[in-house]
């Protein structure tokens, strides 16, 4: 008698396949009947969990049942359509699907030689997103630069953090550490990822200067001139400065061709970190938020975020790909292979910190051919047209006011009744489950964000939401 595999069959693996598949169809169809924040308290999802793992395997039909009943309870529900918390993470079926497919082929793409297709098609999507957001040309393959999948903003930025130590070194840092006297500048309002890579890569958090910001939350070239020449004259050593366009909290957009010209005349790195709001520049009416990105060595944006493609990825160009290449390569014996060697290919585990990666740019290519870039245009587009109208209610609203006017989808605003009505009414929405929002402080103060960007919403949505923080402000 044949021994059981335990594996599934490729019958049992489409019929349980098919089921996944109507499970996911079927939640979007009833995601609005959710409560957006999850309502469970913290050890509720564990007490649900049997304390000892199976002994004996269990059928695939029991297990989406207790995704049902154990897991849909503790999920917060970031693709529905009334989720304006935090930042999009907007999904869509061609990326599912392409995400699907990727974990299907397994591939190990570390370098061209274990898989050449998963190399190849992330370089020239890359390009074509070079085309796609207008940016510059030194930033796509065919020159000394080029582009890569990181699977964050964090990662990319910690990426450009060591290859900018490493130029300011002369690549000595990689071999007998830091001396302590390298720093790094960046506003106050940018993301908190460059205070973890400054820890990481060794420069210390106190070599991070956090340079202060205009009436608009933007970095002030002025305070990062006065921030160099300071620690100049006290003998350190500044490499690198991280510009954001669209900050966090409150989408600033921090001046790219003031500060490209003090890090070109100081001889320092720039890093442009667009996480959110790079996806705008889709459309032709919104690339002024690059400009000055030609003064940029390295520059990232997250689709993950607001191009219709599932976490994670992240997008990482780099004006001069041999300083990066430098810096994070390795050869041990066991990767040695002729194409490598070859120097004719690209082995992109020397782009990034992990030596393995997925196959990533698949969703990435999926979302780019079912939308066009014209469907994704219109979509980012109506996202932002979506929160101006939702800003100009605010604005025309006697209890009401923004914050700062906002650029792109990203409405920052507050009840006139201060703080602690803010907080309970942000508190009281969220319970609700009808919505969901965060918040921030500005100028001191506490701050609603109503970021739009969810795959499915529409103006209804917006429109209703505006009616719910109206009528809840009521009973606070």
């Amino acid at each position: 008698m044949d021994e059981k595999s335990h594996h599934m069959t490729p019958e049992e693996f489409r019929r349980h396949g098919r089921a996944v598949v109507d499970w996911i169809a079927d939640y979007y169809e009833r995601i609005e009947s959710f409560p957006v924040l999850s309502q469970v308290e913290p050890g509720d999802i564990r007490r649900s969990l049997p304390a000892d793992p199976p002994e004996q395997g269990e059928p695939f039909e029991a297990i989406l049942k207790d995704v049902n009943s154990v897991i849909l309870p503790g999920v917060t529900h970031w693709q529905s359509p009334n989720f304006f918390a935090y930042f999009p993470a907007n999904v869509s079926g061609p990326a599912i699907l392409g995400d699907l497919l990727s974990s299907g082929l397994g591939v190990q793409g570390m370098l061209w030689a274990t898989s050449p297709a998963c190399t190849e098609l992330e370089t020239h999507v890359l390009d074509w997103l070079v085309d796609m957001l207008g940016l510059p040309d030194k930033f796509k393959s065919s020159g000394p630069g080029g582009g890569v999948i990181q699977d964050t903003a964090s990662g990319a930025s910690l990426c450009a953090l060591l290859a900018a130590r490493e130029k300011a070194t002369g690549f000595a840092s990689n071999e007998s550490g830091c001396e302590g006297r390298l720093v790094a500048y960046t506003s106050n309002q940018a993301h908190s990822s460059i205070e973890k890579a400054v820890k990481i890569a060794g420069l210390g958090s106190r070599n991070l200067r956090l340079i202060d910001v205009d009436e608009s939350f933007a970095m002030r070239a002025d305070s990062l001139t006065a921030a160099i020449a300071e620690d100049r004259s006290a003998g350190l050593v500044p490499c690198f400065v991280c510009a954001t366009v669209g900050t966090t909290s409150s989408n600033a957009m921090d001046p790219l061709p003031q500060i490209g010209k003090i890090c070109r005349d100081e001889g320092l790195w720039l890093h442009v970190d667009a996480a959110m709001s790079g996806t705008a520049a889709l459309c032709p009416e919104y690339r002024h938020i690059h400009d000055g990105l030609e003064g940029a060595d390295s520059y990232c944006f997250n689709p993950h975020k607001w191009m219709f493609t599932n976490f994670d990825c992240d997008c990482f160009y780099v004006a001069d790909r041999a300083a990066l290449i430098k810096t994070l390569s390795i050869l041990p014996e066991y990767l040695r292979n002729k194409a490598t060697e070859s120097g004719a290919v690209i082995d992109y585990r020397d782009w990034h910190i992990p030596l393995g990666r997925r196959f990533r740019s698949l969703k990435l290519w999926f979302v780019i051919r079912h939308y066009g870039v014209e469907g994704l245009r219109r979509h980012v587009k109506r996202h932002v047209e979506l929160a101006r109208e939702f800003a100009r209610w605010v604005r025309e609203s006697e209890d009401y006011e923004l914050a700062v006017e906002p650029p792109l989808n990203l409405v920052c605003f507050r009840h006139r009744a201060g703080d602690e009505f803010n907080r309970k009414l942000m508190d009281a929405l969220n319970r609700s489950g009808e919505l969901f929002l965060t918040h921030t402080v500005l100028n001191d103060r506490f701050t609603l964000r109503f970021s739009i960007g969810g795959t499915n919403t529409r103006a209804r949505h917006v429109s209703r939401a505006w009616e719910r923080i109206r009528r809840v402000s009521g009973e606070v």
